[in-house]
């Protein structure tokens, strides 16, 4: 599987972010902007929470659309959370990842910053990612967190957007969200470096949400269930995956927090592997937060592709 975006163009493209929050907002960010008591944001889920947060620091409220532990992905928003939704400054969002979330939005002309406008998706037609499958274009950034150094551009991309709605804090929005920028910057560093010699670059991975650090790392992922993590495999596809583990000498078949490992786990049991959880950071719990996790699925990659 390929991916047509490189990580140099969506650096660039994301860029647009900035330009994107000069589109007419509603009432309630015009107010906001006109104070010093700094944004109201309401993030979809964690990774946008996770920036938020950062990059607000304490001029600003951050909110959360998905509770901790929830599949982002099938969330249902309440009357409450929809309110809040309706009373936040701008919402940060990826559209076509949470149904609930778009309708929201839509239903109460909240301003939303959306991911999937500021990547440029190439030619007329042309998905950028996956882009295996007719469709798949509402797939296309789902999980880019994953690659430290596209969270990073979007950091400075939700700073400049920040600094946009609520000029009176903009030191604040930038500085924290350059801080943060170099620290991702840092972590895509370690990655390169812990990658770099590996007995083996194939991952079997519950589904193909690792798209974008496979791209990054020079990694093949093969999903088991495909994109969509409730799909299952067919018998054939099954199959290809047991002759890859021989082929390759793969040790490893890789489960999620969120998703039922029952399947990988029956196929790793079938050819004698073993499992371990490579996390897609789509929500987090227990302390967790995004560093942590994507350290541990570094060390994870490691010791499954026996990397010196």
């Amino acid at each position: 599987m390929t991916i047509q975006l490189s990580r140099v163009s969506a650096a660039a493209t994301l860029t647009v972010l900035a330009a994107t929050a000069c589109s007419t907002p509603t009432a309630t960010t015009t107010d906001a902007a006109t104070t010093t008591e700094g944004v109201a944001v309401a993030a979809a889920f964690y990774p946008f929470e996770f920036v938020a947060k950062r990059v607000v620091g304490d001029v600003g409220t951050v909110t959360t659309v998905t509770s901790p532990g929830v599949e982002p992905h099938d969330v249902e928003l309440s009357p409450v959370t929809v309110r809040t939704m309706r009373n936040a400054d701008v919402v940060l969002y990826l559209s076509n990842f949470q149904p609930a979330v778009d309708d929201a939005i839509e239903s109460t002309g909240t301003y939303g910053l959306d991911v999937a406008g500021a990547f440029s998706l190439g030619p007329a037609g042309q998905q950028a990612f996956p882009g295996d499958q007719p469709g798949d274009a509402n797939t296309a950034f789902w999980n880019f967190w994953l690659d430290p150094t596209l969270l990073a551009t979007y950091t400075q991309g939700v700073g400049e957007a920040l600094a946009r709605l609520d000029p009176a804090n903009r030191d604040t929005y930038v500085t924290n969200a350059a801080n943060l920028a170099q620290e991702l910057t840092s972590l895509a560093d370690q990655y390169s470096a812990g990658l770099a010699q590996c007995a083996r670059r194939d991952i079997i991975v519950s589904h193909e949400a690792f798209g974008y650090l496979a791209r990054a790392y020079n990694l093949t992922q093969v999903g088991i269930a495909g994109i969509n993590p409730q799909n299952e495999p067919s018998p054939a596809q099954v199959r290809e995956i047991r002759d890859l583990v021989t082929a390759t000498g793969t040790t490893t078949v890789f489960t999620e927090p969120l998703i039922n490992p029952a399947i990988a786990e029956s196929l790793a049991a079938d050819a004698g592997i073993a499992t371990a959880v490579l996390d897609p950071l789509e929500s987090v719990v227990n302390g967790d937060d995004y560093f942590v996790v994507m350290k541990r699925n570094l060390d994870a990659l490691r010791t499954a592709l026996d990397c010196g």
